[in-house]
């Protein structure tokens, strides 16, 4: 009968990171083993804390299904002979391990050969998993693994115990020095001695009894609601961060949240100076009133029961106290020289060693957001708020509080600046600039901020692509990935007009002023469309273009990102109407003849058919009214007129015979062809696109 699985990895406390990623990893490790060696069950689930990985099997079969395999071998007139076996028949029944009774016929084609067929009986349940649950264990990988004693075996965490069970049974195995047995162990703290497990129905009720949550979603559930509960109390509400209550439940095993609260006086710093201590340095959780302004108030979360509470708030609020003790020191001493000031000391920070200091960066970025703010139409004002932005745009990273709390920069900027008399666009766009930080975070808003945040991210990526630095698999030291992506979203969300290769021509020409690169301007462009592409690939997948739709805008150019973008738009609508497929014929039949033809001006004195002669008519007023619309960027209204090929094509193809002997005539009529898709693929490559989807 199918009994439930259950293991478990105890181990020392991992990083938080961590374990989403191994419980991910393991129940799909566990699903395939399970598959490839045929083993039926009901359900596969995981569960962990920070120091316990657990893998929870519903309904998990007796023994693995019989195999009956097939296996081909040779012809039936080679392997039998006057109704014998020959030696050839012999041998394959020996090398698959059957004997001759097991050989069948059946015929492949015109042919008949010889079969063996091999029963393999299903292997105790109890057998495999002995095998398997090692196995599992092994197959996990973390980022950075580490191994103890004199072992070779590598893990995120030393292994202290392992648990298995199948029913009431214990899988015997051992590993990393520990042999699998019942027993597993509670919190560290509030439980003593190993737990013992009968069967894996009674793990979760006697892991509470321990003390340990071992559901992610139940302790996660819990904190929200501790949380929430203790800043209504307080008149407030917690500052919502999914992030970081996902960080604190992979922290802790048995939660228990307490309220604290710091002195008031402290609220005059700017509230990211004390949320970034209590978020990324404390894991605590802010709290603000009904005006969602910060409130002297904090939420912490202690691994353990509510006993000597007391005690534990007060000491997080005195290292709390210490951190904004620093954190108000570090704003008085940064407001003591302004930021205009600080810019000299860049040139004795290394932006990268062969792409300059962070001054010289400054100088570029402020010569390449000049010409990006005149390319999206900024006034005069706009001009010198992104000049100024520009020249202060880096300034904050000398300062104590950036040094101190590197999450602050551009933040610190904006703040200084605003205090130190800047004008507020200035301070917006410096704070813009880093803008977006991460996936899923603001756009810059204002043109001075999306002008500098281009010119920041373009000139790190025509640098880095200059001197020889690209991505390769995970590694990307300097995110340029997300540099490029970060571009792509701003043209995106700003709209078509700005060219790709126009804004990495000026990235380069500040970058060859001020330092030695490696590669030419030809070969950076050649490697950043590339590099380009791929993300473009996937963004656009994310706003909504079917894949080969993305593959046919691509390819007829994606200079101007945001052009690229509403070309998808048109053909993605273009696809659900009745022309798309007159369309997709006429583009067809055309880019299929022509592929090999240089394109070319038509000979009109080479037309002789009269179909010839009203296609080439008709693809000559075409051109004249579509181009406008192109030009407008009314790619809808374009398609549905180019659509009207389809009759004029149809007619030259059934009257008119292309591929004559004179080789003139043909070329021209080749010609004429090549043009009319070429000029189709000025909006999308339709050969692209899959017809299939649509019928």
């Amino acid at each position: 009968m199918a009994r439930d699985f259950l293991l478990e990895i105890g181990i020392e406390e991992m990083p938080a990171r961590f374990l989403f990623p191994a419980l991910n990893q393991l129940k799909s490790l566990a699903k395939s083993s399970f598959a490839e060696h045929r083993l039926n069950f009901e359900e596969v689930h995981t569960m962990g804390t920070p120091r316990r990985l657990t893998l929870f099997v519903r309904g998990l079969a007796e023994k693995q299904e019989s195999l009956q395999e097939e296996v081909k071998g040779p012809a039936v007139k080679v392997a039998f002979k006057d109704g014998q076996p020959t030696r050839a028949a012999e041998g394959f029944a020996k090398s698959q391990g059957v004997t001759l009774a097991d050989l069948i016929t059946k015929p492949l084609g015109h042919v008949d050969y010889v079969f063996a067929v091999k029963q393999e009986e299903g292997r105790p349940t109890e057998e495999l998993l002995a095998k398997i649950a090692p196995a599992l264990i092994s197959g996990l990988h973390f980022p950075k693994p580490m191994r103890w004693g004199s072992m070779e075996f590598r893990f995120a965490r030393p292994i202290r115990w392992l648990l298995a069970l199948w029913g009431d049974r214990v899988i015997p195995f051992e590993l990393a020095g520990q042999k699998s047995d019942r027993n597993t162990y509670g919190h560290r703290f509030m439980s003593e001695g190993p737990v013992t497990i009968e069967r894996p129905a009674d793990y979760l009720a006697k892991m509470e009894e321990a003390y340990v949550l071992a559901e992610p979603g139940e302790r996660k559930e819990r904190i929200r609601q501790q949380i929430e509960k203790l800043a209504r109390e307080a008149g407030g509400a917690v500052l919502k961060d999914e992030d970081l209550l996902d960080e604190v439940t992979n922290l802790v095993e048995f939660p228990t949240a307490l309220m604290g609260s710091f002195d008031a006086s402290y609220l005059e710093l700017p509230p990211e100076v004390l949320i970034t201590p209590m978020k990324e340095h404390q894991r605590y959780f802010p709290v603000q009133d009904n005006q969602g302004k910060l409130m002297a108030r904090f939420i912490a979360v202690r691994n353990g029961g509510a006993e000597h509470i007391d005690v534990v708030r007060a000491g997080n609020e005195k290292v709390l106290k210490a951190r904004l003790e620093d954190a108000a020191f570090f704003w008085q001493e940064d407001l003591r020289e302004t930021l205009a000031a600080r810019v000299e000391h860049l040139k004795k920070v290394v932006f990268q060693e062969a792409l300059g200091t962070m001054y010289q960066k400054v100088e570029r970025i402020a010569q390449l957001s000049g010409y990006l703010i005149k390319s999206l139409q900024g006034d005069e004002q706009a001009v010198s708020v992104t000049h100024r932005a520009a020249l202060l745009a880096k300034a904050d990273l000398v300062t104590n509080m950036v040094y101190e709390f590197p999450e602050l920069q551009g933040i610190m900027g904006r703040e200084y600046a605003l205090r130190q008399g800047e004008k507020p666009d200035v301070a917006r766009a410096i704070f813009e600039h880093y803008l977006p930080r991460h996936a899923g975070d603001e756009l810059p808003a204002s043109l001075p901020g999306k002008a500098l945040s281009i010119a920041d991210k373009m000139d790190t990526l025509v640098g880095c692509f200059a001197i020889g630095i690209q991505p390769t698999g995970s590694q990307d030291p300097y995110a340029l990935r997300r540099q490029a992506l970060g571009i792509c979203h701003i043209i995106l969300e700003y709209g078509p007009g700005l060219s790709i290769k126009a804004i990495v021509h000026h990235a380069y020409e500040g970058l060859s002023k001020t330092v030695q690169l490696e590669h030419s301007e030809e070969e950076v462009w050649a490697n950043l469309q590339e590099f380009v592409r791929q993300r473009l690939r996937g963004l656009l997948g994310e706003w909504g273009l079917n894949y080969d739709t993305v593959e046919a805008i691509l390819v007829s150019g994606f200079d101007d990102i945001a052009d690229v973008y509403m070309r998808g738009r048109a053909v993605e609508q273009f696809r659900t109407e009745p022309a798309f497929e007159a369309l997709f014929t006429a583009f067809t039949r055309a880019s299929n003849l022509s592929k090999k033809t240089q394109v070319s001006d038509v000979d009109t004195s080479l037309l002789q058919d009269e179909a010839e002669k009203k296609l080439y008519h008709a693809f000559t007023a075409l051109q004249d009214k579509v181009r406008p619309l192109i030009r407008a960027r009314d790619y809808q209204e374009a398609l549905n007129n180019i659509a009207r090929l389809q009759e004029p094509v149809n007619e030259f193809f059934e009257q008119v015979m292309v591929m004559v002997d004179d080789a003139q005539i043909r070329e021209n009529r080749l010609i004429m062809l090549k043009n009319i898709a070429r000029f189709i693929s000025s909006v999308a490559d339709f050969s692209k696109i899959v017809v299939e989807r649509e019928t």
